[in-house]
């Protein structure tokens, strides 16, 4: 009988300096340490680079207050999976700017997965999920500032049970007040290219 994969403990750790106050997720209990310290390590990392970022897309080096939080998506079967978000809103500015990043996570060995490795080197992803959100768009009426060819490579995402959920930035696809752009995709809708090693594969699994 397999060990069962409980789901990792989560603690809310606050970053605060005055009009920054950031909330963002740290593991702990692992039987690794050394695991749980490079994990916890990447989430920091990446907490502060969202920061940096509201400072070079604004190019401004002061904001009336940035306020970031985090979301845990996947919780299981040894995967974890996470977005890290921020809020911040400059000086004088009309509105602020919100940006989310994503994190995925194998518990086991602390492996971060980029999209390139959910799926089998030869298949054609790339075309197959930009399909899937070409369709969606239509379906969903969803308004784009200008036709949608293609994802990235690399497009952000995260995983969510049995869901790949890919995503944009604001005003990367759609005007400002669309927010963010989601488009769910489940993964028995990619089960041929799907690679073997992949979270995908550990999700799709009936045990």
């Amino acid at each position: 009988m397999a060990a069962i994969a409980f789901p990792v403990s989560i603690q809310t750790f606050v970053l605060d300096r005055g009009s920054v106050k950031i909330y963002y997720p740290q593991v702990f209990g692992m039987q690794d340490l050394t695991i749980q310290q490079s994990i916890n390590q990447k989430i920091l990392q990446l907490t502060q680079t969202v920061i940096q970022e509201q400072y070079q897309q604004q190019q401004m080096a002061e904001f009336d207050q940035i306020v970031g939080s985090f979301e845990i998506k996947n919780n299981q079967r040894n995967i974890l999976s996470l977005t890290i978000s921020n809020y911040a809103i400059a000086k004088q500015a009309a509105h602020g700017l919100t940006i989310m990043k994503s994190l995925t996570f194998d518990l086991l060995t602390g492996k971060i997965y980029q999209l390139p490795a959910l799926f089998k080197k030869e298949s054609n992803y790339i075309e197959i999920l930009s399909n899937h959100i070409k369709a969606q768009i239509k379906k969903r009426h969803i308004p784009v500032i200008e036709d949608f060819n293609t994802i990235s490579s690399h497009q952000d995402f995260y995983i969510a049970d049995r869901t790949l959920v890919l995503y944009f930035q604001p005003y990367d696809l759609t005007p400002y007040y669309y927010g963010f752009t989601i488009f769910p995709i489940s993964v028995y809708a990619l089960t041929n290219i799907i690679n073997d090693d992949s979270p995908l594969a550990v999700m799709a699994a009936n045990s």
